[in-house]
């Protein structure tokens, strides 16, 4: 079986296992969008409160809407009690989501201190009332669509249940489950533990993806091999290289890849600076993407024709207008 292939999740059926994985403060519209052009075959929006959404459902929808690409994506939620998430998946008929993802992994003190994300882990019982919300309301006002979830290993290493959570969620409707297999308390420190991915995905009878420590198309391959996983998802290792799509699908095909280029990465990084812009206005966006501008580069992508990156990061983290980062990006090369 070739390494990059569908994927079916229930009734939802992707052309390959490429997928951005959510990430809190990065996978806002204008990214999700680079990415979904530059070959990723399915994105997840960034976390949002199912209780903000239910207050106030403008001003969280407008983080959650599609990217201009048109391709299918996910919305994913967080929060502990079955009713909010219930009301608020029904808020999401006029996203038209792919999919609905519960948050059961973000190890941020402000989500777990509601008992959410990584809590819900906790108490596997409520995380399957959880789900069972979701995927009834998505019954009600979605036609349907999958519920997915994404999970950690467990709280910390004396309390590693993803067995019984990744269970619990799929009896209760859950359609894919994603692992990421460290703790809680681990954050995004130390080694994630792939043999808690192959596990899951011997034993569950839905699909399972993987996510942790994929920064090239090479992790993506050897993770593919190893866990048996029917999906990858990118998360640290897409930011500032939405690249790392394409390059994996060409390298899984071909067992080589080539790096773009420095004016391909930064026509990339305007054009999502453009897209924030007409989302948010071109302040807030250019102080948004000014972290962003720094992540294109870093990174495997950057070894093809950019020098000097530590001195050209520490001018555009004062860019404050469009026309700024044109500058600043002009005199790197010379213009």
């Amino acid at each position: 079986m070739p390494l990059y292939r569908p994927v079916k999740i229930g009734s939802l059926e992707l052309p390959g296992n490429l997928f951005l994985a959510p990430v809190a403060g990065y996978t806002d519209r204008a990214f999700r969008t680079i990415c979904a052009e530059l070959g990723a075959d399915f994105t997840y929006t960034e976390l949002a409160s199912a209780e903000a959404l239910t207050r106030n459902s403008s001003r969280t929808m407008m983080m959650l809407k599609r990217g201009e690409s048109g391709k299918p994506y996910a919305v994913q939620l967080f929060g502990a009690d079955p009713d909010a998430v219930y009301r608020a998946v029904l808020l999401l008929a006029a996203l038209k989501p792919e999919a609905v993802d519960i948050n059961s992994g973000c190890p941020a003190l402000k989500v777990v201190k509601t008992g959410a994300g990584a809590a819900l882990m906790k108490d596997p019982a409520l995380l399957g009332r959880v789900v069972e919300a979701a995927a009834n309301a998505s019954v009600k006002a979605l036609g349907g669509v999958p519920v997915t979830v994404k999970l950690r290993s467990g709280w910390d290493w004396e309390h590693i249940n993803y067995r019984d959570c990744a269970r619990a969620a799929v009896e209760a409707g859950a359609a894919l489950v994603c692992l990421h297999p460290r703790t809680r308390a681990q954050g995004y420190g130390g080694r994630s533990d792939w043999s808690h991915i192959a596990d899951l995905a011997a034993g569950l009878s839905v699909p399972v993806a993987g996510s942790g420590d994929l920064y090239s198309p090479e992790d993506a391959g050897r993770m593919l091999r190893e866990t048996g996983c029917a999906a990858v998802m990118f998360a640290r290792g897409a930011m500032g290289n939405p690249f790392i799509f394409a390059l994996t699908k060409e390298y899984l095909d071909k067992g080589e890849w080539t790096p773009p280029d420095y004016a391909v990465r930064f026509a990339a990084a305007f054009r999502q600076l453009e897209l924030l812009a007409s989302d948010i206005g071109e302040k807030a966006a250019c102080l948004e993407m000014r972290k962003q501008f720094c992540a294109y580069t870093k990174g495997i992508g950057c070894r093809a024709g950019l020098t000097g990156g530590a001195r050209l990061r520490d001018r555009l983290v004062h860019a404050e207008t469009i026309s700024d980062y044109r500058v600043i990006l002009g005199e790197q090369r010379g213009e």
